[in-house]
């Protein structure tokens, strides 16, 4: 997961969150942090099985 973050600090990730929270509002921030996580998760698991098909063709 910290690959995709980059070179934030804890300040940086706070501001970032802050925004969010200002835009989203805290009655939908449960779900839009739950429609992240599952696309990131989807995300994952479809570059898994992609790498796992490229390995099965260099062979």
């Amino acid at each position: 997961m910290f690959g995709l973050i980059g070179n934030f600090g804890p300040w940086e990730l706070a501001l970032i969150l802050i925004i969010i929270l200002i835009i989203v509002g805290p009655g939908k921030l449960p779900k839009v942090a739950e429609s992240m996580g599952k696309a990131i998760s989807n995300f994952r698991k479809a570059k898994d099985e992609e790498f796992e098909e490229l390995e099965k063709k260099e062979v």
